[in-house]
C-alpha cells in the first residue's frame, strides 16, 4: 500500500499568513487526482489544496484555523488500494461520490432541536473538527450560520453558537437585542492592517474630475459583438486601464514606489483591479505589463483575473507586482468615494464612481445649452510625499481626455 502526503504548495510568497478554512474531504473519502482536500486561507486569497493523485484518505493532519507554512503536510492518502482491498479505479471514485460513503458522514450528524430523524443535505459538508464538536454538543446545524466559503460551517460557528437563541419568538413587549459575534477572517484582518499600515504611512490627498462616458460607450456599442465572437467580454474597466497606461506617460511620477532616499519610478505598468468577493472582502489581482498590450489583449486577461477571483481560483502571484491600482467603487452605486486608501507601497490609487445621465452645460454655436449625458466622477487619490496637486491633476486631465476622445473605429 503505497501512501502518499498531501502538502502544502511551496510556491507561495515568502510571508505569507495561512490557515486552514475548510476540509472538503474527509478521512476514508475516496479522492480523484487535482480533487479539492482542503481550503487554505491566505491574507489575499482563498485557495484549494489538490490530491496528488487518486486514492483514499487515511489521515486528516490539520485543524480549522491552525497556522500553515508552504510545505506542512495536510493529509495522507493511499493511492494503492480501496476499503475491499481491490485498486482505486475512476469507476471506484464515481461510486463513492454517487452514495453511502459520502452521504454517512454527514447524515450521521444527530439533529437534536427537530426531536425526528432529519438528514443534514448532502450539499452541507463538515469539516471533521466541525463534525465532531456538533456530535459531542448535539447541535442542529440547521439553524446555525455559516461563515465559510460557500456559507460552510466553521469551527468558530458552532462553538459561538448558543441555542438559546435558535428561533426565538420577539414581539414588542419581550423583543430583546441578540446578536452574533462573527470571528474575523485571516483576509479581513489583513485587510485592516493593511488599510491602517497605509493611512498612517502616506498622507492622502484625492482631486475629483467629472467624465464623459459617450465616446467609450459608443465604442463599445460598435465592437462588443467582435469582442464576444472571439470569447471576450469588452467591459469599461478595460478603457480605463488603457486610459490609465497613456496618463502614466504624462505622468510617470503616478506609477511610482517612494523609498526614503528616492523615488523608483518604474517602466512596466501593472494595473491592479479590486474585485469585490462581498462580506469576505477584497482581492486586488493584476494585469501585468498593461503597456504592451492593446484593448483586446486587456479585455481577455481583465476577464480572466475576474472569474479566477469571482470562483476563488486566484493564486497569490495574480496578486504580486501591482504599481497602480483600480477601485471601481461606482458598480456598487456610490457617486464619489473619498480618500480611497492607497494600495501600498503603491504612489496613487483611481476612483471611478457610479455611471448616470445628468445634465451637463455646454457651449454649442456660441450658446450655453443643457444636453444630457453619461458621466461619472472619477478620483485620482495621491501619496502627497510622492506628487502635488499639480501631477495630479495633470494626470487626471490625460486621462478624462483619453476617455472622452476615444475613437469610434
Amino acid at each position: 500500500m503505497a501512501i502518499i502526503e498531501i502538502k502544502i504548495p511551496t510556491d507561495n510568497e515568502e510571508g505569507t499568513t495561512m490557515k486552514v478554512q475548510n476540509w472538503l474531504k474527509g478521512v476514508g473519502d475516496v479522492v480523484a487526482k487535482n480533487d479539492p482536500v482542503l481550503e487554505v486561507e491566505t491574507d489575499k486569497v482563498t485557495m484549494e489544496v489538490e490530491a496528488p493523485e487518486a486514492g483514499v484518505i487515511t489521515e486528516c493532519l490539520v485543524e480549522l484555523d491552525q497556522d500553515l507554512q508552504p510545505g506542512d503536510v495536510i493529509a495522507k492518502i493511499s493511492t494503492q488500494q480501496d476499503r475491499a482491498g481491490g485498486n482505486i479505479t475512476d469507476e471506484t471514485i464515481n461510486e463513492a461520490d454517487e452514495a453511502p460513503m459520502a452521504q454517512a458522514r454527514v447524515s450521521s450528524v444527530p439533529v437534536a432541536a427537530s426531536h425526528h430523524d432529519t438528514t443534514i443535505p448532502h450539499e452541507t459538508r463538515l469539516s471533521p473538527s466541525v463534525r465532531k464538536f456538533v456530535q459531542e454538543n448535539n447541535l442542529d446545524v440547521s439553524v446555525i450560520i455559516g461563515t465559510g466559503r460557500g456559507g460552510r460551517l466553521t469551527l468558530n460557528d458552532v462553538k459561538n453558537y448558543d441555542p438559546s437563541q435558535a428561533r426565538k419568538p420577539a414581539t414588542p413587549s419581550t423583543a430583546t437585542l441578540t446578536h452574533q459575534n462573527v470571528p474575523h477572517s485571516n483576509m479581513r484582518r489583513s485587510i485592516a492592517e493593511h488599510m491602517s499600515r497605509s493611512v498612517a504611512t502616506a498622507p492622502h490627498v484625492t482631486a475629483v474630475f467629472e467624465m464623459d462616458f459617450t465616446a467609450i460607450i459608443a465604442h463599445r456599442a460598435k465592437h462588443k459583438a467582435n469582442f464576444t465572437n472571439q470569447g471576450v467580454k469588452l467591459t469599461y474597466t478595460a478603457y480605463f486601464i488603457q486610459a490609465c497606461v497613456e496618463a502614466m506617460k504624462a505622468v510617470p511620477q503616478v506609477n511610482s514606489r517612494w523609498h526614503d532616499d528616492f523615488l523608483e519610478v518604474f517602466a512596466d505598468v501593472n494595473i491592479g483591479v479590486g474585485a469585490s468577493l462581498g462580506d469576505k472582502g477584497l482581492v486586488v489581482p493584476v494585469l501585468q505589463n498593461a503597456q504592451m498590450k492593446n484593448l483586446l489583449g486587456i479585455a481577455g486577461d481583465l476577464q480572466d483575473l475576474t472569474n479566477r477571483a469571482r470562483d476563488n481560483k486566484l493564486k497569490p502571484a495574480d496578486m504580486r507586482g501591482g504599481t497602480f491600482t483600480i477601485s471601481n467603487h461606482g458598480v456598487s452605486g456610490s457617486l464619489v468615494a473619498t480618500p480611497i486608501i492607497i494600495n501600498q507601497p503603491q504612489s496613487a490609487i483611481l476612483g471611478v464612481g457610479k455611471l448616470e445621465k445628468r445634465v451637463i452645460v455646454e457651449t454649442i454655436n456660441n450658446q450655453d445649452m443643457m444636453v444630457i449625458k453619461p458621466m461619472a466622477f472619477v478620483s485620482l487619490t495621491i501619496d502627497h510625499r510622492v506628487l502635488d496637486g499639480s501631477q495630479t491633476n495633470r494626470w487626471l486631465s490625460r486621462f478624462v481626455e483619453v476617455i472622452e476622445n476615444w475613437p469610434i473605429d
